[in-house]
């Protein structure tokens, strides 16, 4: 089953020519069938682009999925126009009465700041608080996961001397998992933060299982069982060119910044980046989404009510 996203979305053109299967909104209405509903809260300041990579992986499975985008409320984008937001967008004060199946709540760059100085965070700390009773499955995406796990286990972030900055070969801690399941016993993920949680700062009792982590730029994936989410500290969303604009913009800002590690043939940024994480991207996604169809209650409005 395909992908349901607004006709005009712009991420729309790009995924017909990438094959991604999109269902109009007139042949959804035709179908007996309870898609799932997943609600994206896109804080990242190119939100076309974010909505993309995380509408490509969605798409991947063969449930119909149904996308909703969501933004602060109170929160005025820099990058994005007004009319896009208007059009495509509901805030979460529009949404807050639904019940979603799976929200996913991506990064944004201000990783650098302490959470309470984020001019959203008191939003933020009330739609983290709706996830455990109005949606079944959360996934959190870099800084996204550092604030849940934050808000959730008072897990710290600390600031790196060096950004983490690549590609980087990442350990399968279990198995077992079903969000795991078909991984390989190591792969790559792209990294791009300044800021790492620790494994040390993980409250006993707490139900958070490590997942996946590296040697060069520790954890990567957290789960928690008892309430359906998943902590991503890196981004395994991101397109084959997504570190190669972050490194453009930095050179011509005059920062400075290292070669992204592992990520341009023989380090030369002449070259085009080879994408080495796209089949697992997919793989992380469908696992999930498929995890989420399993588990969650046919009729929308009995989510959250075991909790």
């Amino acid at each position: 089953m395909p992908i349901k996203i607004p006709d005009q979305l712009p991420a729309r053109e790009v995924l017909v020519k990438e094959g991604v299967s999109i269902m109009d909104e007139q042949t959804a209405l035709r179908q007996d069938i309870r898609p799932l509903q997943i609600g994206l809260l896109n804080l990242m300041p190119n939100k076309i682009r974010t909505e993309t990579q995380f509408a490509r992986l969605i798409g991947a499975t063969p449930l119909q999925v149904e996308l909703t985008l969501v933004r602060i409320g109170n929160h005025k984008a820099k990058n994005t126009s007004e009319d896009h937001l208007i059009t495509f967008y509901q805030t979460w004060d529009e949404v807050k009465d639904r019940k979603f199946d799976g929200f996913i709540i991506t990064g944004a760059p201000i990783e650098l700041l302490p959470f309470e100085d984020v001019t959203y965070w008191d939003e933020l700390k009330r739609i983290l608080d709706w996830t455990t009773t109005n949606v079944h499955s959360s996934f959190f995406i870099c800084w996204g996961a550092m604030a849940a796990a934050w808000h959730f286990h008072r897990v710290p972030k600390h600031t790196l001397s060096d950004k983490a900055f690549g590609v980087f070969r990442h350990r399968n801690n279990a198995p077992a998992s079903p969000y795991l399941a078909g991984f390989s016993d190591d792969f790559a993920i792209p990294v791009s933060r300044w800021t790492e949680v620790r494994t040390a700062d993980i409250p006993a009792g707490s139900g958070l299982e490590v997942l996946m982590d590296s040697d060069e730029t520790g954890l990567s994936l957290l789960a928690e069982q008892a309430c359906n989410r998943l902590y991503m500290f890196n981004h395994i969303e991101y397109d084959s060119t997504s570190l190669k604009e972050e490194y453009d913009r930095d050179i011509n800002a005059g920062v400075s910044i290292a070669v992204p590690h592992e990520y341009y043939p023989d380090d030369d940024p002449s070259r085009p980046p080879l994408n080495r994480w796209r089949s697992h991207a997919h793989l992380l996604f469908g696992n999930w989404i498929n995890r989420v169809y399993q588990t969650t209650a046919y009729d929308l409005e009995n989510i959250g009510k075991d909790r």
